[in-house]
C-alpha cells in the first residue's frame, strides 16, 4: 500500500476511518498510565483525529504524523487555529501552542524531526497497514520513540475473509511479534462493536471486536 492511497482516499472523502467522537478507550484507559502530563505523545498516521485535542486538554504536547496535507489543513481549520507552518528535509511542521503535526511520509522521519517522546498513542495506524508493512512499521516506530516507557494501542479483529481492509484484522499473537521484545503488553479490554458499526456489516463481517492493550517497558 503506497502513500498515493491515502492520498486518494483524502482527495475523495473515503474517511470512514475517521471518528468525530473523542475515542472512548483513549478516555477510559489513558488515565492509568499515570503519565506526567507535561511530556510529549507521539500520534502516529493520525489524520485529523480530535484525539489529540483530548490530549492537549489533559496537559501533553502533542506531535502527530500525517501524509496528507489534506487531513492536516482540515485539522486546524475544523479547530479553529492559525498555525504556524515551517518547511525541513523531511516534511513541513505544522505548529500550534503545545501541538507539532508533521506532514510526511512516517517511515522518511528520524529521531531528530521527532524529539524526545514519553508515550505513544496509537488508535488507527497498525490497523491501517497490510500484514506486509507492519514489521516494518514497529521496527521504524521502535526507533522514533527512543526510551519512550508507555503506550495505548487499539486494534481491531475479524475474519480477514470477510473483509480485504484497511481497517486490517492485527490479532493479539501478531501484536505480541510486533511489540513484545520492546514491550510488556497487557490486554485491557475486548469489546464487540460490529452492532454499532453498519458499514462493516455491510461489507459482510460477521463479528468486530476492537481492542486495547497497555504497553509497558520492562
Amino acid at each position: 500500500m503506497n502513500p498515493e492511497f491515502w492520498h486518494e482516499r483524502w482527495q475523495t472523502r473515503q474517511i470512514g476511518f475517521h471518528q468525530d467522537e473523542i475515542n472512548p478507550y483513549l478516555v477510559r484507559y489513558w488515565p492509568e498510565l499515570q503519565l506526567d502530563s507535561a511530556g510529549r505523545v507521539l500520534v502516529p498516521l493520525c489524520g485529523k483525529s480530535r484525539d489529540m485535542i483530548w490530549l492537549l486538554d489533559q496537559g501533553f504536547s502533542v506531535v502527530g504524523i500525517e501524509i496528507s496535507p489534506i487531513a492536516v489543513e482540515a485539522f486546524f481549520a475544523e479547530n479553529n487555529m492559525v498555525p504556524t507552518i515551517s518547511r525541513e528535509p523531511h516534511c513541513s511542521r505544522w505548529t500550534f501552542d503545545g501541538l507539532e503535526l508533521l506532514c510526511a511520509d512516517f517511515f522518511d522521519l528520524d529521531r531528530n524531526d521527532i524529539g524526545e517522546i514519553a508515550a505513544v498513542y496509537d488508535r488507527a495506524a497498525l490497523i491501517a497497514l497490510p500484514p506486509e508493512t507492519r514489521p516494518r512499521y514497529a521496527s521504524h516506530l521502535a526507533g522514533l520513540l527512543g526510551d519512550a516507557t508507555t503506550g495505548l494501542l487499539i486494534t481491531l479483529q475479524y475474519d480477514q475473509g470477510e473483509m480485504s481492509g484497511p481497517p486490517f484484522t492485527v490479532s493479539d499473537t501478531e501484536v505480541q511479534q510486533l511489540l513484545g521484545a520492546r514491550y510488556d503488553i497487557e490486554c485491557l479490554c475486548t469489546t464487540d462493536v460490529l452492532a454499532a458499526n453498519q458499514r462493516f456489516r455491510e461489507q459482510g463481517l460477521t463479528r468486530l471486536d476492537e481492542k486495547a492493550y497497555r504497553l509497558t517497558r520492562p
